[in-house]
């Protein structure tokens, strides 16, 4: 639903827009931004609003002009399972309008968000006519299928402190730091960190609560604050 507010005044046109030139869309030149500018819409979703439905048919395609995004799925349990997450620039729901198929998971706003629209005729005239957005859409399909591989992997291979510690990296590489340089800029319920990491809720409380006791890191409410990069590393099983 299309909620006016001043914040929608703020978008700028694709050729101007930050986001635009740090997305798949930064290979178009001039002319091209401006023909899908000419086309989008931008979107206001409050925290906890859905931005598209898991069983739906694609209408165009999403990009995150500011907040942050869920991209879950409901299991066969019922339990929700966070598939990945996708921030400012990144590009959401494009899987679905490739395949022209229906969509196999939801995405949910994690935050108040705007987020730019581009119906699915532009788009799709685009990536016909324009080899290097095609080339950037497979490089995209190739990082997310490389990062559904890992996590698989993962979940063979590690035991459940090894995959905390490794999802508090990715959110650290993912949503960077605040100004203290310390604490992950991004609220995630404890539920999600579960998810994420491919556990239970509980279980996610109980190792958070072992790495606090240990000083790799800190709980701040509902924020982390990673007190030692390097123990979590080797935690995570990871190379430094």
């Amino acid at each position: 639903m299309l909620i006016p507010t001043n914040k929608q005044k703020e978008v700028p046109s694709c050729d101007k827009c930050d986001s635009a030139h740090k997305s798949i869309f930064c290979v178009l030149n001039k002319i091209e931004l401006a023909v899908l500018s000419d086309t989008k819409s931008h979107i206001f979703y409050k925290k906890g609003q859905t931005v598209f439905y898991e069983g739906n048919h694609p209408h165009g395609l999403y990009c995150i002009y500011s907040g942050k995004v869920k991209i879950h799925k409901l299991g066969h349990d019922g339990k929700d399972q966070i598939l990945r997450l996708a921030k400012k620039a990144n590009v959401i729901g494009y899987r679905a309008l490739l395949s022209d198929d229906y969509y196999h998971a939801s995405a949910t706003a994690l935050e108040d968000s705007v987020i730019c629209f581009f119906p699915k005729k532009d788009y799709q005239n685009l990536i016909v006519s324009n080899p290097l957005l095609s080339m950037q859409i497979l490089k995209l399909l190739s990082a997310d299928l490389k990062s559904a591989e890992q996590k698989a992997m993962n979940m063979v291979q590690k035991q459940v402190k090894e995959r905390i510690a490794e999802t508090l990296l990715m959110l650290k590489e993912f949503f960077g730091l605040e100004s203290d340089n310390a604490t992950i800029n991004t609220v995630l319920t404890r539920e999600s960190i579960g998810n994420i990491a491919g556990t239970t809720t509980e279980t996610a409380i109980r190792t958070l609560s072992d790495l606090c006791k240990n000083k790799t890191i800190d709980l701040l409410g509902k924020k982390i604050k990673i007190l030692n990069n390097a123990e979590l590393i080797k935690i995570a099983n990871l190379s430094d």
